[in-house]
């Protein structure tokens, strides 16, 4: 438990890995980059924690499940029974 995501916290993070803003596996690091463009104090650490942890994914493939490395697919909607 604990590493779940909301799918805001997910997009966001790729948009700005995207970008070209240096981020790297550094939580700390990531989060003053954050810092200057973000005023929600929760919401910009757990963007940070996010990018962190897909760099470390993408220097060592094995930390993380590959799925994490793939892009969002369209939304799931449950069936209604």
């Amino acid at each position: 438990m604990g590493r779940i995501k909301s799918l805001m916290v997910k997009r966001a993070a790729k948009q700005l890995l995207e970008s070209e803003h240096s981020f790297n596996q550094d939580f700390e690091h990531n989060k003053k980059i954050l810092g200057q463009t973000m005023p929600s104090k929760p919401i910009r650490n757990k963007i940070a924690g996010y990018i962190a942890r897909l760099e470390k994914a993408k220097r060592n493939p094995r930390v993380i499940k590959p799925k994490i490395l793939e892009e969002d697919t369209e939304p799931r909607f449950r069936k209604e029974y």
